[in-house]
Order: structure tokens, then sequence, then C-alpha cells
């Protein structure tokens, strides 16, 4: 089967047009369509239904061209990384990360890049939301919890860890929680899972055992990043990734709460699929990631 025509034969189907697909390619009308013709007298089949307006597959065409463009798009993505790995970092680095950790720990690493490399160019979506790796065209994700998708490659990087918070002017206020069962008497800041509809536990180190402890409050987010600002506004106690909170302890605008019960963390890990692992830009990317303070 001659490859090249079947390549061919994909730009048309795409296209839907001999015209289009010929400018697009760089050939002529005539010679594309004596090339897929070629190609049907190869096969003993007919691939396309031609008319005078557009062109269609048949579904010996729609066979072949299923099969055969995530074949080509494969081989495709092995040249570019074949190129790439005798480049230096360059082109576009598409990443997604959760939204707070993205703010206060990727965002100084990509940045760092782009001024280390002129040539690499990040686009970056900082969302809590669950997107695919795949079907969404990302070369890598961060994600926490544990990585269940069979297709990609998950390298573990440092545990996260939760610390108990709230301000001055809160606890001068309401007093300070001594014990976690002291939090039932306080204003927890609290977030909403979006997938399961239910507030998100608090967890403490209990009789030498990680819990969940359901924690009540006035105010409910769907994300995690508003627990600061509420917190450091003096309008509750909250649970949040130490972090995104290290500055502010530093400051005195907030303060740490119930030291001798903590015991929250979770691993986060950069996720990406195999076709991406020998790439330089993401490689540069995991490298800068794994000097980062969090």
């Amino acid at each position: 089967m001659d490859l090249n025509a079947v390549r061919l034969l994909v730009r048309v189907a795409q296209a839907r047009s001999f015209t289009r697909a010929a400018g697009d390619l760089g050939l002529t009308q005539s010679g594309l369509s004596r090339a897929i013709s070629r190609l049907e007298s190869q096969l003993g089949v007919r691939l396309l239904q031609r008319n005078t307006r557009s062109v269609s597959l048949t579904p010996d065409g729609q066979m072949l061209y299923e099969r055969a463009a995530p074949l080509l798009a494969e081989l495709a993505e092995t040249e570019k990384l074949m190129l790439d790995r005798r480049c230096t970092p360059s082109g576009l680095l598409k990443i997604s990360t959760p939204s707070l950790f993205g703010r206060k720990v990727v965002m100084p690493v990509i940045g760092e890049l782009t001024l280390r490399y002129p040539d690499l160019c990040i686009e970056a979506v900082m969302t809590d939301r669950l997107v695919d790796i795949v079907d969404e065209g990302f070369d890598a994700l961060l994600r926490t919890g544990e990585i269940q998708d069979q297709r990609v490659i998950a390298r573990t990087l440092k545990p996260l860890r939760w610390i108990t918070v709230a301000s001055p002017a809160y606890l001068a206020r309401f007093g300070t929680p001594q014990t976690v069962e002291d939090l039932k008497d306080h204003s927890c800041l609290t977030v909403r899972n979006l997938r399961s509809a239910k507030l998100v536990d608090w967890q403490f180190m209990l009789d030498g055992k990680v819990r969940d402890v359901s924690v009540e409050g006035r105010l409910i987010f769907d994300i995690g990043d508003a627990l600061v600002d509420g917190a450091v506004g003096g309008f509750g106690i909250a649970q949040v990734m130490e972090f995104a909170v290290r500055e502010d302890l530093a400051a005195g605008r907030l303060v740490a709460l119930l030291e001798d019960f903590a015991g929250r963390s979770r691993a986060i890990s950069l996720v990406y699929p195999p076709s991406r692992q020998y790439s330089p830009k993401l490689m540069a990317f995991a490298q800068a990631l794994g000097h980062a303070q969090w």
C-alpha cells in the first residue's frame, strides 16, 4: 500500500474537497485525483464518491480512513519528537494545573523557563476542572490523588501538606481552638466538591490515624483559592495547602492552629503521554518543577 497515497486520501476526506486538499498539499487537483485512483486500483475498491460539488468516503474508504488517520498522526508526532530531541526547548508546551498550585508554584517556574528559552511558549490552563490530557491536546498535567489512567505516565512529586489557619483578628474575636472538637464552635470556611456536591471534609491526626472531620460554616466556596482570602479577611478558620499561606504566616496575617493534630497530605504528579516523555520542552519543565518549593 502506498503510504503517501493514504496520506493524500486522509487529507481529501478531512477537506471534503479535492480543490481544498490540493491547495493545502501544494499539488494540482488532477495529480491528487490520479494518486487516489492509483490507490483504489491497488486495493481493488472504490474509496471516494465523487460529484461536481463534493467528495465523500465510501464504506471501504471510511474504514481505511478510521484506521489510517490515527496512525498517520502518530507517525507525525514521532517525527516531531525525533526532531525535538536534537533541539533545545522550543515551540508550544500546553499544560494544566490546579488553580491555586498554578498561581503560587507553577507560575514562577514557567515564567523562568520562558526567560531561559526564548523559543519556548507555554500555555498554562489553571483550573480545578478535571481535563482530558489526550482529547484536549495537553502535553502534561499536574494532578492530585491517585492516577488511574493507563494511557499516561505519572511522575510523582513532593506531596502537598495541609495546614489549619486563621487570622489574628478572628482569633481575638472568637478565641483559639485548642482541640479538633473545638471547631464545632467556630466558623469554618469550606469548599463544595463540584462532582459529589458534598462539602469537603477536613483531616486531622487523631488516635494515631488520619481521620476525616466534618466542619461547618456560613461561607462555602466552589474552589480552594477563596479560602486563603477568607481566612486573611478574618471571616473564619480554613484548612489549606501550606504553600498557599507561607507568606501570610511569615507576615503575621495568619496563624497556624491545631499543629499537634496536623496530618493531611496528598500526592501530586506530573502526568504526560508516553509520546511526550523525550520532548526537551517537557523535560525542561519537569526538571524545573522538581526544584520548586512548596
